[in-house]
């Protein structure tokens, strides 16, 4: 017997139709640089994305030749995500925050073939232009002033400089899209590589559609078309977490922060398109809680508004702070690697008896596997632990949107096993509901006496004291332990703290050996390029650290 099924291939031009035909009024808005915004319709943005695609092949792009994109949030860059594959080619996004060296190893590694950029990065772009040739470099005049377009000169390696709005203008008018096969890849991400080079993954047609879908169920991002989308993470970042797919899939709307994304310029923004869902990193949502309280009256949150919070562990004291204002912090947990979204954290019906206290514990956990991805917890001797929040192991993942492999990079036994399952580097426990709690990176977490201490729950329980905006725990060598907690802490402003009160504060939840027995008051942790605390710039600072002979000290 035979399923009797159409064999309909998953693709993002399905996407792009949808949303040009099904939801033509639809708005898309833009931040520009001068803070004032640009608003197109869905009609628009279709009409605008197939020229893209039009002009792209006009200009020469042939299937599988990877198009780079160094660009912030914005509507030219939405056309990017669906016009170079509708054209056969490769969306590679920059991450504009990188070093000059970074972003040139990474386009040439790729071998970007084209350049969109914006007007205001072209100063970052001169600076790499050296590393990596591109043949041609699209330019998008986000400032409004004009570009200075010219060709280029081949025999001194000259890339053609183009306007990207006068590209659009003159493409033809009529553009059939390059057939094309569902495992077609059509975007690459380039993983931090905070543990060497940064690895390229790259995303299908297939595993993009199927990842939108399981990102916008209920459960999950619970996307509509009622809602009102704005994507604080960069379009840079593991695609915005797949948000701009889902969005256009269900005929959202869709708010672009620009270059604006300073506390006070997102609630402003937040004043004039009040979104029913943001997403963006936790030292984000961190800072606007923080200049919100600080100005009372200035702004006002969108109540009812959901968001969508990873890249690195979410206090629960920051889960505490928004639902005092109708807001729901859901925590999403994933990588480069799986698309990004592999878990969320929600509250299961099982749940429906507990107390206000395990629920907004439970939040703070990485949450539940999200449907068609698979995890397990591998201990050190190789065995699967069992799902009882004790048990503690690597955190391994594997499903149809999971990278299998790296880009151009042999395949290698450190971040894949035998039987294909990818190594997250993330060590973990599982309770019996099936909620994902991370313990710590695998290079993070602090030796001491022989016993494990989670940097993650330190810093977490020290965020949610009163006086401190932002912790992070460091592992620093010790003498007689091998290894100690040293917490570094940022104060809010006008606050005070001494490192015996901290004490005080989180020996109701730790043991005596694990509290840190120094504190570092700084004035800011430094950030990796995606937002997330930079653990290896402290070690780096406190690598000569000499340990007072009392405890409790402060530097």
């Amino acid at each position: 017997m035979h399923a009797t099924m159409q064999q309909a291939t998953l693709s993002l031009n399905h996407f792009l139709d949808r949303a040009g035909r099904l939801f033509p009024r639809t708005e898309i808005v833009s931040r520009l640089p001068d803070k004032t915004y640009r608003r197109h319709t869905y009609a628009e943005y279709h009409r605008r994305t197939r020229a893209l695609a039009s002009a792209l092949l006009a200009a020469g792009l042939r299937k599988g030749d990877r198009v780079a994109t160094l660009c912030w949030n914005h509507h030219a860059h939405l056309e990017c995500y669906l016009g170079i594959p509708a054209a056969g080619g490769v969306m590679h996004t920059l991450n504009l925050r990188l070093s000059p060296d970074e972003i040139g190893w990474i386009a040439g590694h790729a071998a970007d073939r084209f350049l969109i950029i914006d007007d205001i990065l072209l100063p970052l772009y001169q600076q790499f232009a050296h590393l990596h040739r591109f043949e041609r470099v699209i330019v998008f005049p986000f400032s409004g002033a004009p570009v200075a377009t010219r060709a280029g000169d081949p025999h001194a390696g000259d890339p053609a400089i183009d306007d990207y709005e006068q590209l659009l203008a003159r493409a033809p008018a009529d553009v059939s899209f390059p057939p094309h096969h569902e495992d077609d890849p059509v975007a690459m991400c380039y993983t931090s590589g905070t543990t060497g080079r940064p690895k390229g993954v790259v995303y299908s047609h297939r595993s993009t559609v199927l990842h939108s879908l399981v990102a916008a169920l209920p459960d999950n991002g619970a996307l509509s078309n009622t809602d009102v989308v704005f994507p604080v993470t960069p379009m840079f970042h593991a695609n915005a977490w797949g948000v701009p797919y889902m969005a256009l899939m269900v005929g959202a709307k869709l708010v672009f922060p620009g270059p604006h994304l300073h506390a006070d310029d997102l609630l402003d923004q937040m004043q004039v398109d009040p979104p029913t869902l943001s997403l963006g990193v936790p030292t984000i949502w961190l800072t606007m809680i923080q200049n919100h309280e600080a100005n009372p009256g200035r702004w006002k949150l969108p109540a009812g508004m959901r968001s969508l919070v990873g890249g690195s562990a979410v206090p629960e004291a920051l889960i505490r702070a928004y639902a005092a204002h109708g807001i729901l912090i859901k925590q999403a947990w994933g990588m480069t690697e799986t698309s990004p979204m592999a878990a969320m954290s929600y509250r299961k019906a099982e749940l429906a008896g507990a107390d206000e206290d395990e629920l907004f514990r439970r939040q703070a956990m990485q949450g539940v596997p999200v449907p068609l991805v698979d995890l397990r917890i591998v201990d050190d001797d190789g065995r699967e632990c069992a799902w009882n929040n004790r048990e503690v192991g690597e955190l391994q993942v594997r499903g149809p949107y999971i990278t299998g492999s790296y880009h151009e990079v042999a395949r290698d036994p450190e971040k894949f096993t035998d039987d294909g399952w990818l190594r997250t580097g993330d060590v973990a426990a599982i309770d019996e509901y099936g909620y994902v709690r991370l313990s710590d990176r695998t290079k993070d977490l602090i030796k001491s006496g022989g016993e494990w201490i989670s940097s993650v729950d330190l810093e977490n329980a020290i965020m949610a004291h009163p006086a401190v905006a932002e912790a992070a725990v460091i592992a620093v060598s010790h003498p007689k332990w091998a290894e100690r907690p040293l917490a570094c802490v940022v104060l809010k402003p006008g606050q005070t703290l001494t490192p015996e009160a901290l004490r005080e504060f989180l020996s109701p939840r730790f043991a005596r050996w694990q509290l840190p027995d120094a504190v570092a008051f700084i004035d800011a942790i430094p950030r990796t390029s995606t937002g997330k605390f930079w653990k290896a710039k402290l070690r780096e600072r406190y690598a000569d650290w000499q340990w007072p002979e009392a405890g409790g000290a402060a530097v």
